[in-house]
Parts: C-alpha cells; sequence; structure tokens
C-alpha cells in the first residue's frame, strides 16, 4: 500500500499572494512543510500539486531544486489536480496537506497515519480537523484512493470541487470517518499562513525555536505559555470561510 503525501500549493492566495516562497529565516515556506513532511516515517513519497498558471512556473522551479515531483493540474478544481496527482503516483493512500502550514508536525502526521492503517474495521477518512482541536495549521488528512475517486466522480458543487475532502466529511453516511482528537484542545490558536500577521507570527516561532525543522508541535504549545504575546500578533486575522 504505497502511501503518497501531496502538498497543495499555488502563488495566487487571494489574501496573500506568493505565500508559500516568501522567505521563513532561510527557508521559503514550502521548503519548510516539504523538509517536515520528509519526516515522516509512514510516507513513501511526497509530491507537490499545483496548477498549469504560469505563475505556478515558480514553485515547479524550486521543487527541481529540492528534488521534488510536481503535479501540474487545474486551479479551480483542485479535486481534480489532487486525484490526476493521486493516480499519476500510484497512491493507494493520500496525505494531505497545504503549503501554507509550515509548522506542520510529522510526528503528528506519522500518528493520523498510524491509526488510519490501524483502525478496525478499516476507514475511508482520518484527520485531526473533523472536529477541530489541534491549533490551526496541524491539519493532516489522511484517506484512500477508492475514496478520493468517489469524490471525484461525484462532487459536483463548485466548493466541493475546490476543497478537496469537503465532500468526504459532509457525507458520513458514504464514508467511515475517523478523528484524532487532542488533549490540549487549543483550536483556537492560528499556526496557519494566510496574512502578513501569521507570516510574522511564524516568523517569532522559528526564530526562537531555532532554524531547523526539528522543532515539535508542543514545543510551540510550551513556548506560547511561555510568551503568550506572541499569539496577539495574528489573533485577530479571520480564516476565510469555505463556503462564500
Amino acid at each position: 500500500m504505497k502511501t503518497v503525501a501531496i502538498i497543495q500549493a499555488r502563488m495566487s492566495s487571494t489574501r496573500l499572494p506568493g505565500k508559500v516562497l516568501m522567505d521563513l529565516c532561510g527557508q521559503t515556506v514550502l521548503e519548510r512543510v516539504v523538509r517536515r513532511i520528509q519526516c515522516c516515517r509512514y510516507v513513501d513519497e511526497i509530491i507537490v500539486a499545483t496548477s498549469t498558471l504560469p505563475a505556478n512556473d515558480e514553485i515547479e522551479a524550486k521543487c527541481r531544486q529540492m528534488h521534488v515531483p510536481v503535479f501540474r493540474g487545474s486551479e479551480s478544481d483542485v479535486l481534480d489536480r489532487f486525484f490526476k496527482a493521486a493516480i499519476a503516483h500510484n497512491a493507494d493512500i493520500c496525505v494531505r496537506v497545504t503549503a501554507d502550514n509550515p509548522l506542520i508536525d510529522p510526528a503528528l502526521s506519522d500518528e493520523i497515519i498510524r491509526q488510519f492503517k490501524q483502525a478496525n474495521p478499516p476507514v475511508d477518512y482520518a484527520s485531526n480537523k473533523i472536529p477541530p482541536s489541534y491549533p490551526q495549521g496541524l491539519d493532516t488528512e489522511v484517506f484512500t484512493i477508492d475514496a478520493l475517486k468517489r469524490t471525484w466522480q461525484h462532487a459536483s458543487l463548485p466548493y466541493e470541487r475546490e476543497h478537496v475532502t469537503i465532500f468526504i466529511y459532509e457525507h458520513p453516511d458514504q464514508f467511515r470517518l475517523l478523528n484524532i482528537m487532542s488533549d490540549v484542545g487549543r483550536a483556537d490558536w492560528r499556526w496557519t499562513l494566510d496574512a502578513l500577521e501569521d507570516l510574522e507570527f511564524i516568523r517569532q516561532i522559528y526564530a526562537r525555536l531555532g532554524p531547523t525543522n526539528g522543532f515539535t508541535w508542543q514545543q510551540v504549545v510550551d513556548l506560547l505559555k511561555k510568551e503568550p504575546a506572541l499569539c496577539t500578533i495574528n489573533q485577530h486575522v479571520l480564516q476565510k470561510p469555505i463556503r462564500e
């Protein structure tokens, strides 16, 4: 069973264009995400899925520099892009990660993959976000290629095509779901990148915990307990709604 992590990345963010290639303490945001996912023990291959828009040529060039495969597909139909990337790389199990989460923790991602693989009875989808209990920015979703194919075949609404997995977890009657909960319970903490304030917050985390990609999400929690003022940097930034 080949497990493929597919990192979604694009340059055309509405609120912070080009964010995935912005500098984060000596590496781009995208490279931080890639290097952290490369530490996962249960991932067999990593690919970056971007669109065919010319603006994303920079993403492909960066991936070539990192020796990471790239798949390019539709800009708006992200589900189609993701599915075709998974098929092209013979994925049996897909791990969905986004390039705007440079604090993602490989050990946590591994734990979600492990629980998905060991679930008895088997499940079609596992994540740590339905409902959320971890800080926002640690999201990892794991699902079978069969679940992805069924989603690709039946999802028809625009927001279902733009958001790869929403059809799965909005149809629990059709898919077997598993959610991994945190005992910290801090879904209100914002660790994702969608605004300049988010970038400043994440830069402060990397500046304090070191330029490498080896620190854990628990170390970030410990840091924020010691320096709660850091949370105020981006606490006013609102998450963009899935349906507008």
